[in-house]
């Protein structure tokens, strides 16, 4: 039973009160009768707009189920299709061209390419390593990954492995900070002289790389170079030098690597009452005032986790420079469509969760904007907004952030908004919703995941889709993740704001990841996605390698490479004489994904889990991915590509291989053979109820599903 208090006509959980008028708004210089009083006009006004929103997704959805079912059996014809979708007000026109005036935007977003983290904001450990991920050692992510071809010995000395990580090291330095003569490999000696940096008496090919160092000019303990706008760091350990095989004493090369981060209140979290937002709450509450703190125990003893400083650092010319000692922080708010029981307004109804992160949120960010050398140094404050679809919800996601400034007090705009395009509807208007918040936009995203789950319940009754590896292989993705570049640069968005791409899902594979995710710098993408700082340090490579502006300009002179017509390219499975046994392997695969990642999400309320897929390789599994699985079930169960019972029996199947990938949790609550828990009941309903779910979205049952569980513990 929650128990709740009155305020201004909302019925608040007592620990949401307790945190926001004891701790959210001590500080900021707002009573609590006035926050709560804006709060309540907030959410009592937008509330029914927000619905009214919601009912048109519904409307939209109707029609384009009853336009597919009408046609059923024909040839798709597109021109009628994308005729059918502007009459009805899905695709719309677009206006005028038009550039972005988002103003007062971080270097770390407008300037510097590179690597972006998503966490968890309700783990504080994982936050500050994310946050602190700003630079990470070269030498540890070669040492201790597959990044040079193979894994390191489990738990042993691998003979001349150290010494193939500096020749790597070594390799890098050649290519992006090449010396006029000679090579990184044979250097002795690094130092100073007259502002320049010399190595073994030779300059830099480019002088103007170095940009710093700490300790003697003659013998510095770092030296700090730039290039492509990210900064690498050569430490040197002269005390240690005898012995060692390195003869310029070079210790460790340390990259600029996630130079964003985003704190998650969504896809990564469970979050489905006022005990669990407090949580992630708290924690965006220590980052932005920098004291957030996290212990663990390493090595036998208790290591507490805090925030790094920034770097102190002597330009070539003798002045001091402050290099950034964190990540530039965003904050993630839910969608539009969850409500929360955290509180509840006039009428009894839960709050629109997404209203409830929007003035909290920017509430707590407030105590960094009171602060100097904090997150933004600028003045803003930075939110991604998921799971929009189309310019009317961007609008009001614009009209909802205004009506926060205001109560607030704080200048219009000082909210920075990211749209992630991850659902069709803003696909193929994304045009039309950057023009929506033109002046707030800093960031569009693509979400592949999202997107494939958003384009199957989209098209369900067009027919059955095509194996899930073969979906990313059909003519709309490549179309989609280009005009997302393309039309983020007509906008005006390089300089300004990031072009970003997705995640990479395979955490333990980083040589892998170093031969492919290269391709998103060249894309035109001037941050992208990674699951850990160490992925962060090693595809920081990338942004060395390439010259993301230059790329951006070379596209913005070639103009758009993809239309809607291809976006709208349904990929559906056009040859479908498939076997029972490549049929089964598909809705088992999908299971497995489901199930692994549900039971972590109902039994622990883990929002983000490494799940083990069926070659028991690593896979970062989230709402978004079990969206797709979910999605793609129904659809095929729809059609009579399969039927209940051997999805079911497929569900049975794989819950037995998930409890023994699991055998070795001790809290782990086995599924089998019994398949009566709530997390396998979440899973069916994911499944057999997929085609009912709002867009297809898996949030209502997971919340509905945990809050049942919660309730018998």
């Amino acid at each position: 039973m929650t128990n709740r208090v009155e305020r201004c006509g909302l019925q608040v959980a007592e620990e949401m009160a307790t945190f926001v008028e004891t701790n959210a708004l001590d500080g900021t210089g707002i009573t609590a009768d006035d926050f709560w009083t804006g709060f309540s006009a907030l959410v009592h006004d937008l509330g029914p707009k927000n619905v009214a929103l919601l009912d048109k997704r519904e409307n939209l959805q109707q029609q384009v189920d009853d336009w597919h079912i009408a046609h059923r059996g024909q040839p798709h014809d597109h021109l009628a299709y994308k005729s059918f979708l502007e009459d009805i007000g899905y695709l719309m026109p677009q206006d005028d061209e038009f550039e972005i005036d988002t103003i007062n935007v971080d270097p770390e977003i407008a300037s510097i390419p590179g690597p972006q983290l998503v966490v968890p904001v309700t783990n504080a450990r994982y936050a500050l390593n994310a946050a602190n991920a700003r630079w990470g050692s070269l030498y540890d992510c070669f040492y201790g990954t597959d990044a040079m071809g193979s894994q390191p010995v489990a738990g042993g000395f691998e003979r001349g492995r150290g010494a193939r990580v500096v020749a790597k090291a070594r390799v890098f330095l050649d290519e992006a900070f090449p010396i006029d003569g000679t090579s990184h490999t044979d250097v002795r000696r690094y130092y100073v002289k007259d502002g320049q940096l010399l190595v073994d008496d030779k300059p830099l090919v480019d002088p103007a790389k170095f940009v710093g160092y700490t300790g003697n000019a003659k013998a510095p303990d770092t030296v700090v170079l730039r290039n492509n706008g990210l900064h690498v760091q050569l430490v040197f350990d002269r005390a240690h030098m005898i012995g060692s095989r390195d003869q310029a004493a070079l210790a460790d090369v340390v990259l600029e690597s996630a130079v964003s981060a985003i704190m998650d209140c969504e896809d990564s979290v469970a979050c489905v009452d006022a005990q669990d937002k407090v949580v992630a709450y708290s924690n965006w509450l220590g980052l932005m005032k920098g004291d957030l703190t996290a212990n663990l125990v390493k090595g036998g003893k208790t290591v507490t986790r805090r925030l790094n400083d920034d770097k102190v650092i002597t330009s070539p010319s003798g002045e001091t420079v402050v290099l950034k000692g964190r990540a530039l922080l965003w904050v993630r708010n839910v969608g539009h469509l969850m409500t929360n029981p955290a509180i509840l307004l006039r009428d009894g109804s839960e709050i629109h969760e997404g209203l409830m992160d929007a003035a909290i949120t920017t509430l707590i960010a407030m105590h960094d904007l009171k602060r100097e050398s904090g997150n933004s140094v600028h003045g803003s404050v930075y939110i991604v907004k998921p799971k929009m679809h189309g310019p009317e919800e961007v609008a009001f996601t614009d009209e909802i952030f205004a009506r926060v400034e205001g109560f607030l007090g704080l200048p219009v705009n000082t909210v920075k908004i990211g749209i992630m395009d991850e659902e069709r509807r803003t696909s193929v208007n994304l045009k039309e919703c950057i023009r929506s918040a033109k002046s707030r936009v800093a960031f569009i995203n693509t979400g592949f995941l999202d997107r494939t789950g958003d384009e199957i319940h989209t098209s369900m009754e067009a027919g059955p889709f095509s194996r899930k590896d073969f979906i990313k292989r059909k003519a709309w993705i490549g179309g989609y993740e280009d005009a997302n570049v393309d039309i983020g640069l007509e906008c005006g968005l390089s300089g300004k704001a990031q072009i970003g791409k997705g995640m990479w899902a395979m955490p333990d594979l980083m040589a892998a990841m170093l031969e492919q995710k290269i391709d998103h710098p060249k894309s035109g993408a001037n941050c992208a996605w990674v699951p850990s700082p160490t992925a962060a340090t090693l595809h920081a490579l990338h942004y060395h390698k390439v010259d993301v502006f230059a790329v951006q300009d070379k596209l913005r002179k070639g103009g758009r490479r993809a239309h809607v017509d291809t976006l709208l390219d349904i990929p559906l499975a056009t040859y479908r004489r498939w076997s029972k046994d490549q049929i089964m392997r598909e809705v088992e695969n999908n299971a497995q994904g489901i199930l692994g990642y549900v039971v972590r999400w109902i039994d622990h309320g883990v929002g983000c889990s490494k799940v083990p897929d069926l070659n028991d390789v690593g896979l970062m599994e989230d709402r978004a991915t079990c969206r797709i699985s979910a999605q793609h079930i129904a659809n095929w169960l729809h059609h009579e590509i399969v039927n209940a019972q051997e999805v079911m029996a497929a569900l049975h199947k794989m819950a037995a291989v998930v409890d023994r990938q699991n055998e070795g949790d001790p809290n782990y609550t086995p599924m089998a053979p019994s398949y009566s828990g709530i997390a396998f009941q979440a899973a069916c309903d994911l499944v057999f109820k997929g085609r009912s779910q709002p867009s297809g979205y898996t949030e209502p049952v997971l919340h509905a599903r945990r809050l049942e569980l919660k309730a018998t513990l």
